[in-house]
């Protein structure tokens, strides 16, 4: 059950579990934690609760469920799928007060968060015991572990360091019916049954709550250098990967546009890496363990201008040039947020990308040519995200409207390329209607069941994902 507000009722009885002012209801607090970054759908929570511990959020859910209220849960608000968004009236459920730091072990190399630890909390904790959280992505610094957890987060360095879940040791989930999970317990082994933890990341809140993780760290990468290798297009970013994949372990390989390019420089201050533009960028780190591995490096870079591969690149040679050549990259998402881009997470297996990535563009400026199109992505794991920028002219609702006639031919192109409609934003809201795009019909009726299981009164997050 949705509704527009709460009764006075509930409201002291939400007031008796977590405190009278950490019931909100204005609209200032609605629309804050009652979104996230997506802008499609207005944020209309009936009201928001920040608990300040695990039982607390027991108790509200078991509240909820005795009312057969839907509940959102709300971390960082960062995501660009719309999973975080309350627009029907549910009740949101804030983890922010969940952010304590405890149980370090320094033999286990793992170390307990609430679900409300920023990701950079977690990185900087990390750099302080001599270790390193290595998911890592533009969003770090308000991103939460709960909802990174919640959504799979991927980032930058997945080429090395893999999703969120190859780092959450064990979790803590509050099930639809306030029951609490206490999942692997921090295990490095343990196949006694089905492994609920990893049902439970990635599921968007849909299964229940995350409300503690225990997560792994790792040892920090040595001297990390950075280069940004100019190319005349995509073929010869793959044909670069694979030189350097084969010699080198890479900690990240990104790419993007020169369109992409032009925009950050002129909006963010920044230098172009070389003068020759390119088509395609691509933007290699390693670890300089030594001398050989800098001369290595430089090797694989004249071999690949020798074959035509690459045009120009520049190599980091101080942690300031490291930092500034990431700037390029990083920076993409927040330069083109003043267009409204029209966003999408696709991927595919690694050696596809090419023809996938040349069979979208032709379908988009086919449909679109007054459109600019940014790419950048994450191409060593095979995730390309493609951006549409809206024409400042064009209305915004006849912008969503155009480009979401697209989706459909996109999306076909992503089922046919065995790819996903979703790489690592999640499908929310925004990517429900094409979620058969990727996952079989036998597929998703197997996570309704699931829900079911862990939600019997169907109030965890409903209407994203799928609908039951």
């Amino acid at each position: 059950m949705a509704v527009s507000e709460l009764s006075p009722e509930l409201v002291a009885s939400l007031e008796a579990i977590v405190g009278k002012d950490r019931v909100l209801s204005d609209a200032d607090s609605k629309a804050h934690y009652g979104g996230d970054w997506t802008r499609v759908y207005r944020p209309a929570p009936c009201a928001v609760v920040l608990p300040g511990s695990i039982e607390q959020v027991q108790e509200v859910v078991r509240l909820a469920a005795r009312e057969n209220l839907a509940v959102v849960p709300s971390g960082g608000r960062t995501g660009l799928s719309a999973g975080a968004v309350a627009y029907r009236g549910e009740l949101v459920i804030a983890l922010d007060r969940l952010n304590s730091i405890s149980d370090f072990n320094p033999v286990e190399r793992s170390v307990r968060c609430g679900a409300g630890v920023i990701t950079e909390q977690l990185q900087n904790f990390a750099q302080e015991q001599g270790l390193f959280y290595p998911v890592d992505f533009a969003s770090a610094g308000s991103s939460q572990i709960g909802g990174n957890i919640s959504t799979n987060a991927g980032g930058i360095k997945v080429i090395r360091h893999g999703m969120t879940r190859d780092w959450v040791a064990g979790l803590k989930l509050v099930t639809g019916t306030g029951e609490l999970l206490d999942l692997n317990r921090g295990l490095m082994k343990n196949n006694a049954g089905y492994d609920l933890r990893q049902l439970v990341i990635g599921a968007e809140g849909t299964l229940g709550i995350v409300v503690e993780a225990t997560m792994r760290l790792a040892r920090p990468p040595q001297d990390p250098v950075v280069l940004v290798l100019g190319t005349p297009d995509m073929a010869s970013v793959m044909e670069v990967l694979e030189v350097y994949q084969k010699r080198m372990d890479l900690q990240a390989f990104e790419f993007f546009s020169e369109l992409a390019l032009q925009k950050v420089v002129e909006h963010q201050g920044l230098q172009r890496p070389f003068e020759s533009p390119t088509e395609f960028y691509a933007l290699l780190e390693f670890e300089q363990r030594s001398e050989a591995d800098m001369e290595l490096a430089m090797e694989l870079f004249e071999h690949c201008v020798e074959q035509g591969w690459v045009i120009d690149g520049v190599i980091s040679q101080s942690v300031a040039q490291a930092e500034s050549l990431w700037r390029l990259r990083e920076d993409i998402s927040e330069t083109i947020a003043r267009w409204t881009p029209y966003k999408n997470d696709i991927s595919t297996t690694v050696s596809k990308v090419p023809a996938f990535l040349a069979e979208v563009e032709s379908v988009v400026n086919g449909a679109y040519p007054d459109f600019e199109i940014v790419w950048f992505g994450h191409i060593g794991d095979g995730n390309v995200h493609l951006n549409v920028l809206k024409p400042d002219a064009l209305p915004k609702a006849e912008f969503q409207q155009r480009c979401g006639e697209v989706s459909r031919w996109v999306f076909e192109i992503v089922q046919r390329y065995g790819g996903s409609v979703s790489a690592e934003h999640g499908v929310g809201l925004l990517k429900k209607d094409y979620l058969h795009y990727s996952r079989s019909a036998l597929e998703v009726d197997l996570m309704r069941q699931i829900k079911r299981a862990f939600d019997p009164a169907g109030i965890m997050n409903p209407g994203k994902i799928f609908d039951l």
